[in-house]
């Protein structure tokens, strides 16, 4: 697997000077497969220069769009998708166990007027929106996991298996407590156990979320706290709150490593920046 970072932004776009280094566009994440398939994580601004590299005559005409949930900044870029503009491409969009109306009613109902100036039902490319009853999905060879959220509203995160490497991505997952439909902390660290990469939110400093807490995101602590007890090898922390510019960031995610030395854990720790590759 190849994962590319397009938007690791949470909440709202945040461009600006001071935000360079890791960026300022909502979730969107690419995973190559090995055959050369192609996973979109999320729909959010990142979404729009994915599109654009698409583009290109020996770009893929197949894109598998996988949804975690519906809140604006996972899905405001899709209005932007250029490939959804043409009759060439073909878009399957999957989540977890999820009625096929719903699918769609979250990408159609940005695109309704007063909100867009085009609706979407004059988009040109093909659309499967499908249902997933069961409690794993695949493309290819590789073997998708569908992970409940704790999260307000509920959503999906996931975890794709491709041969004998593993890759968590748990976006809007907030460690420490309780939303319903969400997952007990202890199974968050058996799904991530011994994970080759984890992508997990981490949004707050623990005194931001002396107000935050119950809005659906991870602090650096508890996140950090998952990935050690997990042992996963490498965490990319990931939906930086809008707040952050890059210098705070850079702060953080030190304190995070500090944190994890002072465990004399081996995982490798990184913030998750616009533009990243991951090669797994």
């Amino acid at each position: 697997m190849r994962i590319k970072i397009w938007g690791c932004r949470g909440s709202i776009p945040s461009p600006g000077c001071d935000n360079n280094e890791y960026g300022g566009n909502t979730t969107c994440v690419e995973v190559r497969l090995k055959d050369g398939s192609l996973i979109v994580i999320d729909a959010g601004t990142g979404i729009r220069c994915l599109g654009t590299t698409l583009l290109k005559p020996e770009g893929p005409k197949k894109v598998h769009l996988l949804l975690t949930h519906a809140h604006w900044d996972h899905l405001q870029g899709f209005p932007f998708f250029v490939p959804a503009y043409m009759e060439e491409y073909s878009i399957i969009v999957r989540g977890g166990p999820l009625a096929k109306q719903s699918l769609k009613a979250f990408l159609a109902h940005q695109m309704d007027p007063p909100y867009f100036p085009v609706p979407f039902r004059d988009l040109k490319a093909s659309f499967d929106f499908r249902q997933e009853d069961g409690q794993s999905l695949s493309i290819g060879k590789v073997e998708i996991i569908p992970i409940l959220l704790k999260h307000p509203n509920g959503g999906y995160g996931y975890k794709f298996i491709e041969g004998n490497k593993t890759f968590v991505f748990l976006t809007d997952n907030e460690i420490g407590f309780d939303h319903p439909g969400g997952l007990p902390d202890t199974e968050y660290v058996e799904i991530c156990r011994n994970a080759d990469l984890l992508i997990h939110d981490g949004q707050y400093t623990e005194q931001e979320y002396k107000i935050s807490r119950g809005w659906g995101h991870s602090t650096f602590r508890a996140v950090t706290d998952l990935s050690i007890s997990a042992e996963v090898k490498r965490l990319g922390i990931f939906h930086h709150d809008p707040r952050h510019l890059d210098k705070d960031l850079d702060r953080y995610i030190e304190e995070c490593r500090q944190q994890i030395s002072k465990e004399k854990s081996r995982v490798e720790c990184f913030g998750t920046k616009e533009g990243m590759e991951i090669n797994l």
